[in-house]
């Protein structure tokens, strides 16, 4: 019996010492929950607060260099040519001789390619002989016309003296006026061979391709056993042109401006441009046209600017940046622009006039300011605005006056 007791008393549960373990876990479960919200409630009071910027300070035009002395406007652009010509062939033919390589001058009507001539040369040979020959026939129906005519004249004399009837008289007219409405069609036909000779002689004068105009040769876009064409044709296979030729002497400057700032721009206004490749070379220019119409895509409007020096040095799509020069600009007495510079995406631009939203500690104040020159890069601030004031860069959607910042760096 103590046996059984022994027994039923080890498979027994002991409830009591399971409770202290279930007791510990959620001691700790709520521990971890308490620190969670406390982490989660710090985050939230010391959470990052007030629109991210970043800050450009306001700096001198001296300082800067950006801006040239004088200068109501920069812009960047290219060098292209106003005269260039894609030299094609006006027939289809295989080109047997290449006269050029780049960088070649060429004279206005130089030959600069030959074609293959074999065949129009033969249809020029034919046509001549079509000609020999209509003039061959014109001269016999000359010939016979001449006698028809004498043959008439005998034939009226005989009527009057009643030796022939007059359906012979009859006869020999009718004879005569058939050869000369034949002569006649024999003048159309030299006349129509001639025109066929002329069709082949230009043919022929086609086969050799001659320079448009003088200039350097910037392309050479064909080889000798090509197949040349002015259309495209062959699979892709068809040489469209064979090389093209720029007139150096039309070289000029166009700038696209934006449009904000166009009303700086005038007619024959002085210009000083800078090659990027060489940009510590000063050039002297001045405009020729702003072109009539806007991109309205782009918000600019295209500046023709003549280049007063020419140099060899000066190439077709070169990149060049150009100052638009206020009118009392000289030589050498102009003097620094005031104001200061500030990068392009700092200032919210309206024609002559901008916005700013200048930084006081966490805030911001929405100031208008005058703008002066401007490029892609940056922009002049003439007056609103003093050196070593720092303004905010950002998402002038979200600015306004004393909105909350939080600077980035």
């Amino acid at each position: 019996m103590d046996d059984k007791s022994a027994l039923l008393n080890q498979l027994r549960i002991d409830r009591g010492s399971d409770g202290a373990p279930a007791g510990k876990t959620a001691l700790w479960i709520s521990a971890g929950a308490i620190v969670v919200i406390a982490a989660g409630a710090a985050w939230w009071w010391n959470r990052p607060t007030g629109i991210p910027v970043q800050i450009a300070a306001a700096q001198a035009v001296s300082d800067t260099g950006a801006m040239g002395a004088g200068s109501v406007l920069d812009a960047s652009g290219y060098v292209v040519a106003r005269r260039q010509a894609t030299v094609a062939s006006k027939i289809t033919d295989k080109m047997v001789e290449l006269d050029i390589e780049e960088g070649d001058h060429v004279k206005e009507g130089q030959v600069i390619a030959r074609l293959d001539d074999t065949n129009i040369r033969a249809s020029l040979n034919a046509a001549r002989a079509q000609l020999e020959f209509a003039k061959a026939g014109l001269a016999e129906t000359e010939v016979n016309l001449t006698n028809a005519r004498r043959d008439y004249d005998r034939q009226k004399s005989l009527v009057k003296g009643h030796f022939v009837s007059q359906a012979a008289m009859d006869n020999s007219q009718t004879a005569m006026d058939a050869l000369v409405a034949q002569l006649a069609t024999q003048h159309s036909n030299v006349a129509v061979a001639g025109r066929n000779v002329d069709v082949a002689q230009r043919n022929l004068d086609d086969t050799v391709v001659r320079a448009p105009f003088s200039g350097v040769v910037t392309v050479k876009a064909a080889q000798p056993g090509e197949i040349v064409s002015p259309i495209s044709a062959g699979g892709g296979f068809t040489r469209t042109g064979i090389g093209t030729i720029v007139d150096m002497d039309s070289l000029e400057i166009q700038v696209d401006v934006n449009e904000n700032f166009i009303n700086r721009v005038q007619p024959d206004q002085k210009v000083s441009a800078k090659l990027n490749a060489y940009s510590d070379w000063q050039i002297p220019a001045h405009v020729i046209a702003v072109i009539p119409t806007a991109d309205r895509s782009k918000g600019t409007v295209t500046v023709r600017i003549a280049l007063d020096q020419k140099d060899p040095r000066i190439l077709p799509e070169m990149g060049v940046r150009v100052s638009f020069l206020a009118d009392d600009a000289g030589a050498g007495g102009a003097k620094p622009v005031p104001g200061v510079s500030l990068p392009a995406n700092a200032v919210q631009v309206s024609g002559s006039v901008g916005v700013v939203f200048v930084v006081h500690d966490s805030t911001v104040e929405r100031r208008a300011v005058k703008l002066g020159a401007a490029n892609s890069e940056r922009v002049t601030v003439l007056s609103g605005l003093s050196p070593g004031e720092r303004v905010a860069i950002g998402d002038f959607a979200l600015l306004k006056q004393g909105a909350a910042i939080r600077i980035e760096h």
